[in-house]
């Protein structure tokens, strides 16, 4: 669990992720193949989450959204 910018406890980067939906944008869509996959680590940093990703062979596009997700999950 991280502390945001306002000193309140906040989820991890994977927990973030996977409590997203109907945003109707990339990271939307990252979400929902994170909350399919039984491998996805439920708990774990951005940087967790990538080597996941690596790991899995996804694609460019996957990467890119979430670079996207990274950033909005930093943002706040």
């Amino acid at each position: 669990m991280e502390i945001d910018r306002y000193g309140e406890r906040r989820p991890d980067f994977a927990g973030w992720l996977l409590m997203q939906r109907d945003r109707g944008d990339w990271v939307d869509a990252i979400a929902d193949q994170a909350r399919r996959d039984r491998a996805f680590p439920r708990c774990g940093t951005a940087d967790d989450v990538r080597a996941h990703f690596e790991k899995a062979q996804a694609d460019g596009e996957a990467l890119a959204a979430l670079d996207h997700a990274e950033i909005d999950y930093y943002a706040y």
